[in-house]
C-alpha cells in the first residue's frame, strides 16, 4: 500500500516536471519571461518534493525501526528458548521457539516493506537533487538568456526603424515627382499666357517709338529755356 503511494508520488512529480518542460517549449515566444515562470514552477515543485521526500524518508525510518525491533525480539526469544532448555524446561523452550518463528514471519514482511520504502526514499532524494540541480543550472543561464532576448528585441526595433526609413525615402521620391509635375504645369501655363497675348502691328510699334521721341524733345526744349534764364 505504502509502496504504491510512494510510486504514485514519484510518477506525479515526474509528470509535473515533464509538463513544465513542455510548457516552456510551447510558450517560448518570450524566453526571458518563460524562464522566470519555469523557475517559479520548479521552485514550487521543489517545495512539494521536499515535503513528499520528507514523508517517504520518515516511512523508511519507521519501517527500519520496526525491522530492528523485530530482530531484537527474535533474538530475545531465541535466547529465552536456550535458557529454558538449559533449565530442563522443553515445553517452555517450545513456547519461546514458537513465538520466535512467529516474529520471524512478521519480520520477513517488515523487511519487504522496509526495502520498498528504502527504494522509494532513494528515488525521491534523486528527484529532489535533480530539481535542485535544474534550478541552479537555469539560474546560471537566466542572465545569458535575458541578455540574448534583449539584443534580439533591440535588433527587431532597428529592423522596424529601417523599414520606416525605407518608406520615408519612397515618400521623398513621390514628393520630388510631384514637384517636377508642378514645375511642368507652371511652364505650360506661362507658355499659354505668352501665346494668348495680343500681337502688336507695325503702326502701333512706331506710334510708341515716336511718342517716346516727342517726350524727349519736350525735355530738351525746357532744358534750353532754363539754361538761358540762368545765363548758362
Amino acid at each position: 500500500m505504502k509502496e504504491a503511494m510512494a510510486m504514485g508520488i514519484l510518477s506525479r512529480f515526474s509528470d509535473i516536471i515533464s509538463s513544465n518542460v513542455n510548457a516552456l517549449l510551447d510558450k517560448a515566444e518570450d524566453p526571458s519571461k518563460m524562464i522566470d515562470q519555469y523557475l517559479r514552477n520548479l521552485s514550487n515543485d521543489l517545495a512539494e518534493v521536499k515535503k513528499e521526500t520528507a514523508g517517504v524518508m520518515a516511512e523508511e525510518s519507521r519501517t527500519k525501526r520496526l525491522v530492528d525491533e523485530n530482530d531484537r525480539e527474535v533474538a530475545k526469544y531465541a535466547d529465552l528458548s536456550k535458557r529454558a532448555l538449559v533449565a530442563g524446561n522443553e515445553d517452555d523452550a517450545r513456547v519461546f521457539l514458537s513465538k520466535k518463528q512467529e516474529l520471524e514471519t512478521q519480520g520477513a514482511g517488515l523487511q519487504t516493506a522496509y526495502a520498498a520504502a528504502h527504494e522509494s526514499a532513494i528515488k525521491m532524494r534523486q528527484l529532489h537533487d535533480k530539481l535542485v540541480s535544474d534550478i541552479n543550472s537555469l539560474n546560471a543561464k537566466r542572465q545569458t538568456i535575458k541578455a540574448k532576448v534583449s539584443v534580439a528585441k533591440t535588433q527587431e526595433r532597428i529592423n522596424k526603424i529601417g523599414a520606416t526609413a525605407g518608406k520615408i525615402e519612397g515618400t521623398m521620391g513621390a514628393f520630388d515627382r510631384m514637384e517636377q509635375k508642378a514645375t511642368k504645369m507652371l511652364d505650360q501655363a506661362n507658355a499659354r499666357a505668352e501665346l494668348d497675348a495680343q500681337p502688336k502691328d507695325a503702326a502701333t510699334a512706331l506710334e510708341e517709338k515716336y511718342a517716346r521721341s516727342g517726350s524727349s524733345a519736350s525735355v530738351e526744349d525746357e532744358l534750353a529755356v532754363m539754361k538761358a534764364q540762368l545765363g548758362l
